[in-house]
């Protein structure tokens, strides 16, 4: 369970008490509040595959964008990703690789299943390099969210799936790729963090880029 949890659920044991106090039944709602609050925190361990190439889903949710986009005159994918409130919020790293770019931008708490909450709305955007490619992705804020938390830093080397963060209740993460990256989901498909595999780097994008770097 992510700490959080913990303070959470302590301020409504506190509050439980001290309204007991005056009427046993004015107790039930911070109690009910309580359970809540350690349930949302939850932070299950999970199997982080080791296929080549793999690229896993940041988050837990449901897929609800697969598409292409221009980035500065390149092609490139992004698969958008809702949390609702019942979904695990603790955040893992899609590759293994270096933190080479960090940049959280204020914005709004706009909708997070609108197409406009991936640019508009308040959101962390974390860049990884490794094993031959680059993979952005950005911890989105919603109506509910308010509060992005991402603990590495630039220049901290991760190991694919591992925890790096969490988006508080419900929000958004989006992964952009590469087009020479094989994308394994569709809109509508659940996913789970650290787990669940997005796309996979073809094994000639990788060759071509290692004779590149010689």
């Amino acid at each position: 369970m992510v700490r959080d949890g913990f303070y959470y659920g302590l301020g409504a044991a506190v509050a439980a008490v001290l309204l007991g106090l005056i009427n046993p039944w004015l107790a039930l709602p911070p109690v009910l509040l309580g359970a809540f609050f350690l349930w949302f925190f939850r932070d299950p361990e999970r199997t982080i595959p080791d296929v080549p190439g793999a690229i896993v889903s940041p988050a837990d949710g449901k897929v609800t964008a697969v598409a292409e986009f221009n980035d500065g005159g390149k092609v490139k994918r992004r698969v958008s990703i809702f949390l609702n409130v019942f979904d695990v919020h603790v955040n893992r790293a899609p590759i293994s690789g270096t933190v080479t770019g960090l940049v959280y931008q204020r914005g709004r708490f706009g909708n997070a299943m609108s197409a406009g909450s991936s640019d508009a709305n308040e959101q962390n955007i974390v860049t990884v390099q490794g094993n031959g490619q680059t993979v952005v992705f950005k911890q989105i804020a919603g109506l509910l969210a308010r509060r992005i938390v991402f603990t590495p830093r630039t220049g901290d080397k991760l190991e694919r799936g591992q925890r790096v963060g969490l988006i508080k209740f419900g929000s958004r993460v989006d992964v952009v790729l590469d087009r020479a990256v094989d994308i394994q989901v569709k809109v509508g498909d659940r996913v789970a963090g650290g787990s669940s595999i997005l796309g996979v780097l073809r094994a000639s994008a990788t060759q071509g880029r290692a004779e590149a770097v010689r």
